[in-house]
């Protein structure tokens, strides 16, 4: 059986004008066309799905059984046609993102609020988390993109580089080392540091060199996220390095940020998502977005 949807269309409109003329002109086919398309869906069928007589056409017994059918079959798939346009246009969708708890309380919430006020359909979904567990929520498909710091990835993803920043120290106001216009790494060498667990600080001194060799690494405070950092440094604590987006977030705490430099050590951010997965409509608009946003105010 070999029905297409211009068969099913052609039937509508016989059955809803009750004339091959004016279903020809809704239709804007030739009357001939139209009856070639009756002709070839009855035959597909098996079925006569009118009656014609010379002064009238109506719908089969047969017919009459099929019409509401073959409707709602039609104007489901519309349905589904305008929703496919819904889901292109970015009038509907969802877009899961996971990135690190500092960006997450920084940067992204006023790019995911600017994105939103140009598409209020999509529904955004922000999973904050653990540096090293922005790659797992994107293999395992719990998010559609990750975004966060340089880090090794598997076959299974594909990174993208979006920034670059240097390196800050957050200091107490009152702080000496505050007082300057930047710090060297051989000034934190008697200073209690407080950093981040996992890959951040064998990364950090690791790309800082021979400068970060005087470092007591042993007698470093480390914890989970950013913000716990920062109120340790707020007690007086310590001091701790983080980047330069964080500065709204060190200014809510009181404290002040100097450039690291001697040598200036960077860090790379990078967007993750899924090899060989394509992404819906909704996360690739964000996606761009986003890339667009925040290379531009880092650049």
């Amino acid at each position: 059986m070999n029905v297409t949807l211009r068969q099913l269309h052609a039937f509508i409109a016989v059955a809803q004008t009750g004339s091959f003329t004016l279903a020809a002109e809704r239709l804007f086919v030739t009357q001939s066309a139209l009856s070639g398309l009756i002709r070839e869906l009855e035959s597909s069928l098996g079925l006569r799905l009118f009656d014609r007589s010379t002064r009238r056409l109506r719908l089969s017994v047969i017919g009459q059984e099929l019409y509401p059918q073959i409707e709602k079959i039609l104007h489901d798939l519309e349905g589904v046609v305008s929703e496919v346009g819904n889901l292109k246009a970015l009038q509907r969708g969802k877009v899961r993102i996971a990135v690190p708890q500092l960006l997450a309380c920084t940067l992204l919430p006023q790019v995911m609020a600017d994105f939103k006020a140009l598409h209020p359909g999509v529904q955004l979904r922000m999973v904050d988390c653990a540096v090293e567990s922005v790659m797992a929520r994107v293999f395992s498909g719990e998010v559609d993109i990750g975004i966060g710091p340089e880090r090794e990835t598997n076959s299974d993803i594909e990174a993208a580089e979006l920034f670059t920043l240097p390196f800050m120290v957050v200091l107490p106001k009152g702080h000496p080392l505050a007082a300057q216009e930047q710090v060297r790494w051989q000034d934190l060498s008697a200073q209690p540091l407080i950093t981040l667990q996992g890959q951040f600080t064998d990364l950090l001194v690791s790309d800082a060199g021979d400068a970060a060799r005087d470092l007591q690494q042993d007698s470093f405070m480390q914890v989970t996220f950013m913000t716990s950092a920062l109120a340790l440094v707020r007690a007086g604590l310590g001091i701790t390095l983080c980047m330069p987006y964080a500065r709204l977030l060190v200014e809510q705490n009181g404290l002040v940020m100097r450039p690291l430099v001697h040598p200036q050590v960077q860090r790379s951010f990078w967007i993750f998502t899924r090899k060989g997965r394509s992404l819906s409509p909704a996360a690739q608009g964000f996606l761009d977005f986003a890339r667009g946003q925040l290379a531009r105010a880092w650049a």
